[in-house]
Order: structure tokens, then sequence, then C-alpha cells
């Protein structure tokens, strides 16, 4: 005979689970002896194991009652039911973890694998990991609102990441990206943008407020970069940084 102590210990719950379980009517609650003791026998253990059994697996404790007062081939019936809820959840839960690892695993989540590649690409090549932030945002934006867009885009950037000239002006607006936008280096790092971009060809035309977009993204992160593109404007550039100085990321 075991106490109420003993019978939560057995079955794995707490005492106040026990009286809960007494409370509802699913756990019968044996009488005192003749210490002021209530005494719980072997099928005591029995009957809680079976309602933590069912509770652990998300039947509502009414249905709980239903079930242990239910013929054989009812209980068999419902708990092939609670199987089939329990692998439908299971799977479920392995989405999520398929997700939560994508999240783990960072771009890939948000971006096709080959616009994934150039991030990597960059990484690489020692881009900070503010300016990779800032560029998997911008291909977010056009893979968004422009995906018909994103081949040429994708060749156009992986082109410009094989220019090692580019990679050097790029590596700068990286560095640039902190510094004060009267920095005396602007001027000089606008003039290197704008000759890089002369004579290349522009890729097919983007949605003005997909541009807009890309734009707003980029500059909000850099006052050096908004004073950038007005010297680049004022130098005839076309495009200010993140952009590979054309209309792609």
């Amino acid at each position: 005979m075991l106490t109420i102590g003993q019978l939560a210990a057995r079955a794995g719950v707490t005492v106040r689970a026990v009286r809960h379980y007494h409370q509802r009517g699913l756990l019968a609650e044996p009488e005192r002896d003749a210490s002021g003791y209530r005494r719980y026998t072997a099928q005591a253990v029995v009957d809680l194991i079976r309602i933590k059994t069912l509770a652990d697996a998300g039947v509502p404790l009414a249905r709980i009652d239903k079930l242990l007062g239910a013929e054989p081939e009812e209980f068999a019936q419902a708990i092939a039911d609670i199987d089939k809820a329990l692998a439908k959840k299971a799977r479920e839960l392995s989405r999520h973890r398929r997700r939560i690892a994508d999240l783990a695993a960072g771009d890939r989540l948000f971006v096709s694998e080959e616009v994934a590649q150039i991030l990597d690409r960059q990484r690489a090549l020692g881009f900070s990991e503010q300016m990779m932030r800032i560029e998997r945002d911008v291909w977010i934006i056009v893979t968004t609102l422009s995906p018909e867009s994103i081949p040429e885009f994708v060749a156009t950037k992986n082109a410009a990441l094989d220019d090692p000239e580019f990679v050097r002006i790029y590596q700068a607006l990286d560095e640039a990206i902190d510094w004060d936008p009267r920095d005396p280096r602007l001027p000089a790092l606008a003039a290197d943008v704008a000759a890089w971009d002369a004579g290349k060809p522009r890729g097919e035309a983007i949605a003005p407020d997909t541009v807009s977009l890309m734009f707003s993204r980029s500059m909000e992160f850099s006052p050096a970069w908004r004073r950038l593109m007005q010297l680049s404007a004022s130098t005839g550039g076309r495009t200010p940084p993140p952009s590979s100085f054309q209309d792609s990321p």
C-alpha cells in the first residue's frame, strides 16, 4: 500500500496532480485508514500512469474521463486516433525544426540558393556582416518585387565579383559605412565608383518602386553613403552603393 507521495513518485507526477485528478473524478480516492492516511494500491499506480500518458499526449482531461470508462474496442480506436494526431503533430514539428535549421544556416531561408552562393562568396572576400545584411535585404526586395530579374542580377553580380577593381571599390564602400558624411575620403571614393561604372551596360529596367526600396534600405544604414550618393550624382554617376553600381544588387 502506498501513500499519496509514493503513488505520485511511482507515476512521475506531483502530489498536486494526483489531488487534481481526484477532484476531476479521474482517479478514485481511497478512504483513510486508521492512522488517517489514504493508502493506494498497485491498481491506482496503473490508473494514474494511464491518465498521465494520455494527458502528456495532449488529450483533454474531459476526454480522458470518457476513455477510462470506455469499452476495450472503443478505447483501442480512440488510442489509434490519438496516435494519428500525434504523428501529424510530429511531422509539423519536424517541418518547424527544418525551418529553424534554415534560420541557423543564415541566408538560405530568405533567398534562393544561387543568391545565397553570391552572399557566401562575398563573405569569403571579407565583407562585414553589416554589409552582408544590407546585401541580403536588397536581394530580398528584388526577389519579392522583381523575381524575373534575378537571373540577370545574379550574372551581373558574379561578373562584378570577378573584377578585382570592383572588389576593391566595394570593400572601400564597406569600410565607409561608418564614416562621417564629411569625411574627406568620400569625394575620391565617389570618383572611383563613377570611373568603374562609366560605360558599363545597364540591365533591364526595374520598377521605380522597387528601385526606391532598394536605395532606401541601403541608405538608411549610413549617412556617409547618402553623402556618397549626392557626390556620385553630381559627377554623373548612375547608382550609389550597395548595388553593383548598376541596376543590380
